[in-house]
């Protein structure tokens, strides 16, 4: 299984309010970028993914995990390609991860965190996974 990053503003959708969609979860939308929607149709049920808080925190919070593949984004408009994923919180961080932290971990320099940091939906490899697990406290 792969896993994965996805970053949301917290003003505009939080750690908080993934936990309050309970395990309905909910749909990840907005996405508009073709790399970041290749990404998502890549998700396959049960993966895991990091979810980071982008412009306020800098930091990987929690993780949730895919609960529906890919599928048409139904706010997109007609011909447009764009796709929605629907993940449910799994559980918090024991201690968030900051982007700083992550920059300073030369076992990470290649992690898209850093070399694509503008992306919102970014794979993430198993040792970059386990080296984040690891500095969270998993």
């Amino acid at each position: 299984m792969a896993h994965w990053l996805v970053k949301s503003e917290p003003f505009k959708w939080s750690w908080d309010q993934q936990v309050a969609a309970g395990a309905a979860g909910t749909h990840w939308d907005g996405v508009r970028n073709h790399l970041a929607k290749l990404n998502m149709m890549k998700m396959k049920l049960g993966e895991e993914v990091f979810f980071y808080h982008s412009n306020e925190g800098l930091e990987i919070v929690g993780i949730v995990k895919v609960i529906r593949e890919a599928y048409p984004d139904p706010t997109a408009a007609p011909g447009e390609p764009w796709v929605w994923v629907d993940f449910a919180a799994v559980r918090p961080l024991p201690r968030p991860v900051s982007l700083k932290e992550v920059k300073a971990t030369p076992s990470l320099a290649k992690m898209s965190l850093i070399t694509c940091m503008r992306l919102s939906v970014q794979p993430v490899t198993d040792e970059e996974w386990r080296i984040i697990g690891e500095m969270a406290g998993l």
